[in-house]
């Protein structure tokens, strides 16, 4: 059994070197009398998991407060397999897995309002943080509004750097509005700057078909819908609104 000066020796180095997980996991063993039952090895296995637990915590954390989630209690639960939601469980289930984002590709989340699209979007978010990817979420008309505000060239791409670094960017309610000639060159600029490179959701109430017409420059239109359809999945909700119940 360790000494209780020891104990304050080294409960008071672990702090020190910052290393919170493991002085507060010290701390238990400690005040625990089954502790002498376990095993050294076993002992610092603790030790190190309770460090690293902490370590992914804090960091998830950090990586929740910048992405702007707009759901962070979201989660892929088994509601979606619910015959009402009338939704592909298996397919969502297999994107909380996150292989399309190590694969750079896109989501496509279509339906009807007050289905749950933004919900599953902001889940499929946290599901990817979880894996310690990085996330924004922003509606798009915001967005291009914010991209639309910057009051010079170089102010403008280094936004459009910043927002080409997420791993996964989340562009909700698109459709809600038609896009002016400023608004199709953001937006095309922004989904070239990450083609390839990194994942993006655009969640709308309005099918696929129909995006093409939100465009004011029909060039813009090809160009930028070739970006994000080539390598999409797609999800659609068909199912009654959650809000009415």
């Amino acid at each position: 059994m360790m000494r209780r000066d020891e104990y304050d020796i080294l409960f008071h180095s672990l702090k020190q070197m910052r290393l919170s997980g493991m002085a507060e996991e010290l701390e238990r063993q400690f005040s625990d009398p089954n502790t002498d039952l376990m095993c050294g090895d076993e002992r610092i296995i603790r030790l190190i998991r309770a460090e690293m637990e902490l370590r992914h915590t804090k960091k998830l954390n950090r990586l929740v407060k910048k992405s702007n989630i707009r759901y962070p209690q979201a989660s892929i639960d088994s509601t979606i397999e619910e015959p009402s939601r009338k939704l592909d469980a298996a397919t969502i289930y297999k994107l909380a897995e996150c292989s399309w984002i190590r694969e750079k590709r896109n989501l496509i989340i279509t339906g009807l309002t007050g289905a749950g699209k933004s919900w599953c979007a902001c889940a499929l978010g946290m599901s990817a943080m979880q894996k310690m990817y990085t996330v924004y979420y922003d509606s798009t008309e915001h967005l291009l509004q914010k991209l639309h505000a910057c009051i010079n060239t170089r102010e403008l791409m280094e936004k459009m750097e910043e927002l080409r670094n997420f791993d996964v960017l989340i562009l909700d309610d698109s459709g809600l509005m038609n896009f002016d000639f400023d608004m199709c060159r953001n937006l095309f600029q922004l989904i070239d700057l990450r083609e390839g490179r990194a994942s993006t959701i655009i969640v709308s109430q309005y099918p696929v078909s129909e995006w093409f017409e939100l465009f004011s420059s029909h060039t813009y239109a090809d160009a930028t819908l070739d970006r994000i359809m080539s390598t999409a999945y797609r999800l659609d909700f068909q199912g009654e609104s959650l809000r009415r119940k």
